[in-house]
C-alpha cells in the first residue's frame, strides 16, 4: 500500500495560473535559469489580463491600462526547478492605488504545494502621450479588486 500525497493547500487568495519551462530555460548547470522566473511571472499575468480585456495591440494610446511600467521587481529564489514541465504561477495583489500597484506572486509546482520563487512587483499606468502616471480605469481596478490580498 502506497500513501497518498496530501492534498494541495486550497488558494485562499488570487489566481494560479499554468505556465511551462522548456528545456532551453533551463541553464548550463540544468537548472531554470534566474532571468526565466521574471519572464514566465510575466506571461501568468498577461493571460490573467487578457481574461479581463485588457491588452496590447501595438496602439499604446488605445492600450488604456495596458500602458503601464515596472517601477520596482524584487525575487527571491526558494528551491531549484530542475527540469522542464507544468508548473504554475500564484498571483495577487498586494496594494492597488490610484496609478499604481504592488502584486505578489510565487513560482510554483502546478498544483501550487512547493514554492520555488517569490516575489513583488510594482507598476504604474502611464498617460501614453507624456509618459506620466495615470489612474486606473474602474473596469481594471473592479477585476484588479478580486486579485487582492484580504489582509493587504
Amino acid at each position: 500500500m502506497t500513501a497518498e500525497a496530501p492534498p494541495a493547500p486550497a488558494l485562499q487568495y488570487g489566481r494560479l495560473i499554468p505556465v511551462t519551462v522548456h528545456f532551453d530555460d533551463l541553464d548550463a548547470l540544468g537548472l531554470l535559469h534566474n532571468a526565466r522566473y521574471p519572464l514566465l511571472v510575466e506571461r501568468a499575468w498577461t493571460e490573467l489580463w487578457h481574461e479581463n480585456g485588457v491588452r496590447f495591440e501595438g496602439d499604446w494610446a488605445a492600450a488604456g491600462d495596458a500602458c503601464n511600467a515596472v517601477k520596482e521587481l524584487r525575487v527571491t529564489y526558494e528551491a531549484p526547478v530542475t527540469r522542464p514541465g507544468t508548473y504554475a504561477v500564484h498571483l495577487w495583489l498586494d496594494r492597488l492605488g490610484t496609478t499604481g500597484l504592488t502584486y505578489g506572486f510565487r513560482f510554483c509546482s502546478a498544483d501550487g504545494a512547493v514554492t520555488y520563487a517569490r516575489g513583488s512587483r510594482v507598476l504604474v499606468r502611464l498617460d501614453a502621450g507624456t509618459l506620466r502616471p495615470a489612474p486606473w480605469s474602474e473596469a481594471f481596478r473592479d477585476a484588479a479588486r478580486e486579485l487582492l490580498r484580504p489582509d493587504a
